[in-house]
């Protein structure tokens, strides 16, 4: 795709996203979008096939939009790796509550194996912050089962308050939701023993899995091995 039709389609883009902060996705018809835009209709099925391909772009945008928040805003925090997990927690529904529209076309339509790539983006960028916090020895859980945790609970936390009249929402229930799931996962401290065999078992097995992308010299089948004793000793 040439410079000017990236252009063009990034411009209607954010006409839409007008439209859906403005009314919702009921507002963001292909007519509407385009009149609004000051193209034609031929024209807008030939940039998004129909209204499902401009609302598969436009939940793309809204990742796009949320990544590149919550990036500037962790790069501003302590390097503390579960000092971020509430931060990102906070920002995740901060996001959400300001941009609502935008938060159920992303989180609350989706289909299996219809992620778009800014989406796993986001996923990959909570794997990576439990994964730093297992690094440092202060994951209780698999980075993998943390993941599904902080991810399920946040999205819910966040679709709940949507739903919620503004005026009656209590942000301490997502303050006290936080809380309570990032410490099910955390420990309060590095492990400062070795009695702490759970802590250092993650702890490595967040080291190899760095180690793995840069070219540590193990086998598959030797890789798969110890990955799985890491995971037993972990409990």
């Amino acid at each position: 795709m040439n410079e000017g039709r990236q252009a063009a389609r990034r411009q209607v883009l954010q006409v839409a996203a007008k439209l859906l902060e403005e009314g919702g996705s009921e507002a963001v018809s292909t007519r509407a979008v385009a009149a609004a835009a000051g193209i034609t209709a031929p024209a807008l099925y030939r940039m998004f096939d129909d209204k499902d391909g401009l609302l598969a772009e436009l939940a793309a945008y809204g990742f796009e939009m949320y990544l590149a928040e919550k990036r500037k805003a962790l790069a501003l925090t302590p390097d503390d790796p579960v000092a971020d997990l509430y931060r990102g927690w906070d920002l995740h529904v901060d996001y959400g509550l300001r941009h609502p529209a935008f938060y159920v076309l992303m989180y609350g339509t989706a289909r299996p194996g219809r992620r778009p790539p800014a989406a796993d983006e986001a996923h990959a960028l909570l794997v990576r912050l439990l994964g730093r916090a297992a690094e440092a020895g202060r994951l209780r859980v698999p980075v993998e089962q943390a993941t599904r945790v902080i991810h399920a609970a946040t999205t819910g936390a966040t679709l709940a308050l949507i739903g919620e009249e503004p005026s009656q929402r209590d942000l301490t229930t997502s303050a006290r939701l936080r809380d309570t799931v990032i410490a099910s996962v955390t420990t309060d401290s590095p492990a400062s023993s070795g009695s702490d065999l759970a802590s250092h078992a993650l702890a490595l097995d967040a080291a190899l899995e760095t180690a793995l992308s840069t070219g540590v010299p193990l086998r598959d089948t030797e890789t798969a091995l110890l990955r799985e004793w890491l995971q037993q000793l972990a409990g």
